[in-house]
């Protein structure tokens, strides 16, 4: 994972750190034979959620901020292979276009 990602290992373990504590990865020990104890790493369900998070800021990146080569990754369907978008879904199942949602101040949400 370090040399995939091209970081120091202090920085990389500080990060892994934060994200265990923060409830996105859970930790996991494992041995190989004839090494250490080490950790892996796995998404909690938290961190499965938060694969939509980051899905539609790659989305928009995509749209808006595309690289020469194009995108790192693409979105598809386990089953078919098709691909996919990240949008707003209605109580139907039905798409919402972005400009007919609005944010609106839920009032019973103060403390």
């Amino acid at each position: 994972m370090q040399s995939s990602l091209g970081v120091a290992p202090n920085l990389l373990s500080a990060r892994l750190k934060l994200l265990v504590e923060a409830g996105v990865l859970r930790t996991r020990t494992y041995q190989e034979p004839g090494s250490r104890h080490r950790q892996s790493y796995h998404l909690t369900q938290a961190g499965e959620e938060l694969r939509l998070v980051l899905a539609a800021l790659q989305q928009w990146g995509d749209r808006h901020r595309p690289r020469p080569s194009g995108p790192s990754s693409l979105r598809r369907t386990r089953s078919t292979g098709e691909a996919v978008s990240v949008g707003f879904i209605d109580a139907e199942g039905r798409e919402v276009p972005c400009a007919d949602v609005a944010f609106v101040v839920n009032r019973g949400s103060e403390d």
